[in-house]
């Protein structure tokens, strides 16, 4: 029997921060990862004299003040971040925080939100400040301005 998810009782604040706590910590190791990876790769190059440091000290002296390389780099990781919620909120409605706080993010029919939806709660999220609607028994701004809802979901028996 399906469960309609529009029924379920909204998340407050504290669930909501929990959630994103926990998933800021997974998304510092994986943003760990990738930069470890492209580290290595420009490492690897410069043994191979495909790239030059030119006047940087290093691979982070380049990667932090290079104008193309630091801009480069930066949208790297920020597509990384922006993929990690994409995937699991496309892919299921819960990242991995929220399925440990029983959270799952919906849109107003109650079914799994759109790339569109995802990307307008990424762009208007504030990095987590918009949850604070949350506080005053409203829907975060992020969740307002995509049309979602963040529900909570009932307890396994």
């Amino acid at each position: 029997m399906m469960m309609d998810l529009s029924t379920l009782p909204k998340a407050g604040l504290l669930r909501r921060l929990g959630a994103l706590f926990y998933d800021c910590l997974i998304i510092i190791a994986i943003e760990m990862i990738a930069a470890g990876v492209i580290v290595a790769a420009l490492q690897a190059l410069l043994k191979f004299n495909a790239i030059s440091l030119g006047s940087y000290v290093d691979i982070a002296d380049l990667l932090d003040n290079h104008p193309i390389w630091s801009l480069a780099y930066f949208a790297y990781l920020l597509s990384v971040w922006l993929a990690f919620y994409l995937y699991f909120w496309r892919k299921a409605g819960q990242t991995l925080g929220m399925r440990a706080w029983r959270l799952k993010l919906i849109n107003q029919k109650g079914q799994y939100v759109s790339t569109s939806q995802v990307l307008i709660r990424l762009i208007t999220s504030l990095f987590g400040i918009a949850n604070f609607l949350a506080l005053f028994g409203k829907r975060g701004l992020q969740d307002i301005l995509a049309k979602t809802e963040v529900v909570i979901l009932p307890q396994a028996s």
